[in-house]
C-alpha cells in the first residue's frame, strides 16, 4: 500500500481549536485523520501541547520507561480498552515478539507494528498530562503510557531527552489502514480441522494450525462445530462479567490490536454499565468494553495438558476480534469455576428467540 499524502500541521491544529474538548481519538475520526497525525501536529509547540518525536524501538524504549517508576499502561481496539497500573520491568526483546510479565503488567508486543512514537505533554485542568504514544504506520494507536501522581516525574525530561529522535517534523505521512480479515473456513474441511483440534496440547498451536488449513480464528469458529466452540448470545459477556465479579471468579482478560495485546489476571470487583459501555473499575485495572459493537461470541474450548482452557471470545460486525476471556488454570479450583460460569451462558438461540 502506497503511502497517503500527509494533512498539514497548521490545518490540523486550526481544526483542534474549535473542538478542544473532544477526545483525540474522536476528533482524529471527525476530522478524517488519524490520531498519530493529530499528535504529530504539536510537535514542538509549546502553548497547550507540546509533543516530542521519540523511538519507538522497544529495546530502546522499554528500558527507558522502567525509569519512570509506576504508571497506567493501556491498550484498545476499536470497540475495547484495558488500562493496568504497574511499572515496565522485566523487559524480553524479541525478532517477532517481545513480552514484559511482571504480575501487573502483562504485554505481548509485536514490534513491526510499532513505528511512530510520541512523549506528550498537555497542559489540563488539573496540571501536565505526560504520555508516551505509540502508532502504527496507519496512525492508529498501538499503545500508550500515562504518568500518574506517583510516578517519578522527576526522570521524565531526562526520559524524553535520551529517546529522542532526529526527525521532529510536525507532520505524519501515513498508509491505508489494513482491512480486518473476512472470516475464512471451508466447510468441506471441518473434519480434518476437528481431527487437528483433538491433537492440541497448548493454545498457542492453534493459530499455526487454523493457518496450515487456510482457516482464520472466526472461520475455525464457525464451521468447528459446538463441541469446540460454542456459540453464545451476543449478550453473553455482560452476566458472565457480573456473575465473575459476584462469586470472585478470578479470570484473564486479553484485549489487544495488531501491534500489542494486554493482559489482566486475576479477581474483578465493580462491574458498572454506563450506556453502551460495560466497564470494570478496579484498583489498578480497567476495562471499557462496547457492548453494543458486538455481534458474534463463542465459548472456545482448547486442550491443554493442564486440562482444556475454556474461553469467551467476542468479535465485532467486521470479524475483528474484540476480546478473550479465560479462566485461570495456575488457581486451584479457579478454572473449574470459571467453566461453570461459562456453561450458564445462553446460547445464540436465546437471542434469536428474544
Amino acid at each position: 500500500m502506497g503511502a497517503t499524502t500527509a494533512i498539514s500541521a497548521d490545518k490540523i491544529k486550526a481544526a483542534r481549536l474549535e473542538e478542544p474538548k473532544m477526545r483525540d481519538r474522536d476528533f482524529a475520526d471527525k476530522f478524517g485523520i488519524s490520531e498519530g497525525q493529530l499528535v504529530a501536529a504539536h510537535v514542538g509547540e509549546d502553548a497547550g501541547e507540546n509533543a516530542t518525536r521519540i523511538t519507538a524501538d522497544m529495546d530502546v524504549l522499554m528500558p527507558a520507561l522502567t525509569r519512570l517508576g509506576e504508571v497506567m499502561a493501556l491498550t484498545r481496539n476499536e470497540s475495547c480498552v484495558i488500562e493496568k497500573i504497574g511499572v515496565y520491568d522485566k523487559f524480553r526483546s524479541g525478532e517477532h515478539a517481545c513480552l514484559i510479565v511482571n504480575g501487573e503488567m502483562d504485554l505481548r508486543m509485536f514490534p513491526k507494528h510499532w513505528k511512530h512514537a510520541f512523549a506528550i505533554e498537555h497542559e489540563t485542568d488539573k496540571g501536565i498530562r505526560r504520555t508516551i504514544q505509540v502508532f502504527d504506520a496507519a496512525g492508529d494507536a498501538v499503545h500508550k503510557v500515562f504518568m500518574r501522581e506517583g510516578s517519578n516525574h522527576d526522570a521524565w525530561a531526562d526520559v524524553v531527552k535520551e529517546l529522542r529522535i532526529d526527525d521532529q517534523s510536525d507532520t505524519l505521512v501515513v498508509e491505508p489502514r489494513a482491512p480486518v480479515e473476512d472470516a475464512k473456513g471451508d466447510p468441506e474441511q471441518a473434519q480434518r480441522l476437528r481431527d487437528k483440534w483433538d491433537k492440541m496440547t497448548d493454545t498457542h498451536q492453534f493459530l499455526m494450525m487454523t493457518r496450515k488449513l487456510k482457516f482464520n480464528r472466526l472461520g475455525a469458529y464457525r464451521v468447528a462445530g459446538e463441541k469446540y466452540a460454542r456459540k453464545l448470545d451476543p449478550k453473553a459477556v455482560e452476566p458472565l462479567l457480573h456473575k465473575a465479579a459476584e462469586k470472585d471468579v478470578p479470570i484473564m482478560v486479553f484485549v489487544g490490536n495488531m501491534g500489542c495485546i494486554e493482559i489482566h489476571t486475576g479477581p474483578i470487583k465493580r462491574v458498572v454499565e454506563m450506556g453502551p459501555w460495560i466497564n470494570v473499575l478496579d484498583p489498578g485495572f480497567d476495562l471499557h468494553l462496547r457492548k453494543d459493537h458486538i455481534t458474534e461470541v463463542y465459548a472456545v474450548r482448547k486442550q491443554t495438558k493442564r486440562g482444556d482452557a475454556i474461553s469467551v471470545e467476542a468479535f465485532g460486525a467486521d470479524g475483528a476480534l474484540i476480546t478473550q476471556m479465560f479462566g485461570v488454570l495456575a488457581e486451584e479450583g479457579a478454572a473449574e469455576k470459571w467453566n461453570a460460569l461459562v456453561a450458564e451462558l445462553p446460547g445464540a438461540e436465546a437471542d434469536a428467540a428474544s
